[in-house]
C-alpha cells in the first residue's frame, strides 16, 4: 500500500490529558494513609496526594504507585527493583516491557511533580498528521509509513527493521504508539514516548511511503 503523509505538527509534552482520574487520586491517597475530603476537586486531590507522597522516601512512594497501577503485570520483586531504578531513569531490560511504557511514563511524571524534580522528567511526543488514502490506517502501518522520514538512528528503526520491512509480525506497534486517533477524513493524532520518536527525528514534513504488509505462510 502506498501512502502520502503530511506532518502538520510534532510536539513534546510532559504530561498526558486524563492520565489520572479523581478516583485514582482518591484511591492512592488511601494507599498513602490519607482520606480525600468529600468535595475536593481534581487539583485539590492532586495537591493533597503530592503532600502525602513526599512523606515517604522516593523508592517507597514509587513502589506504592507502581503496585496500584501495575500489580497485574509486575510481581513484588519487580516493583521493588523498578521503584529504585526509576530514580536513575534506567529500568533493566528484563522489566522494560514495551506494553508498560505508557504506564511508567504517567507514574514517572506524577512522581516528578510530587518531588519537584527528584524523579526524571519523562516526555511524550504528539504528532498531528494527514495520511491518504484513508485505508488500513493502523498503528503498525503508521509506523511503517513514518519509517520513511524518521532519522536513521531512530530507536524503532534500529530495533524493528525486519518488522518495518514487512518480514516479521509487528505486534509491538500496538504498544509503541500509545494512542492513535482519527480527527475526521484523513487527519490523525498519535501519542508515543519521546524515547520512540522525538521531534528532531522527523526529516520531512511531506513524503510518500510504501507500506509492506506481513503475510503469514500457510500451514500445511
Amino acid at each position: 500500500m502506498k501512502y502520502h503523509i503530511i506532518i502538520n505538527s510534532v510536539k513534546t509534552v510532559e504530561e498526558l490529558k486524563d492520565a489520572w482520574t479523581k478516583e485514582d487520586f482518591t484511591t492512592l491517597l488511601e494507599e498513602f494513609g490519607l482520606e480525600a475530603e468529600g468535595n475536593s476537586n481534581f487539583e485539590e486531590l492532586q495537591e493533597l496526594l503530592f503532600m502525602a507522597i513526599t512523606d515517604f522516601e522516593p523508592p517507597e512512594a514509587a513502589a506504592i504507585v507502581l503496585k496500584y497501577r501495575l500489580s497485574d503485570h509486575l510481581n513484588e520483586n519487580q516493583i521493588d527493583q523498578i521503584s529504585h531504578e526509576m530514580l536513575q531513569d534506567k529500568i533493566s531490560e528484563e522489566y522494560a516491557d514495551i506494553s508498560l511504557h505508557h504506564h511508567l511514563f504517567n507514574i514517572s511524571q506524577l512522581l516528578h511533580k510530587a518531588y519537584n524534580g527528584k524523579f526524571p522528567n519523562a516526555k511524550a511526543t504528539v504528532v498531528e498528521f494527514e495520511m491518504t488514502p484513508n485505508k488500513a490506517i493502523t498503528k503498525e502501518n503508521v509506523l511503517k509509513a513514518f519509517n520513511t522520514t524518521l532519522a536513521i538512528n531512530n530507536v524503532i528503526k534500529r530495533l524493528f527493521s525486519t518488522q518495518l520491512a514487512g518480514k516479521e509480525e509487528f505486534d509491538e506497534a500496538e504498544s509503541i504508539i500509545w494512542d492513535l486517533k482519527s480527527n475526521g477524513e484523513q487527519s490523525y493524532t498519535l501519542i508515543t514516548s519521546e524515547y520512540w520518536m522525538s521531534r528532531d527525528e522527523f526529516k520531512d514534513a511531506e513524503f510518500d511511503a510504501h507500506v509492506i504488509e506481513f503475510e503469514k505462510e500457510d500451514e500445511d
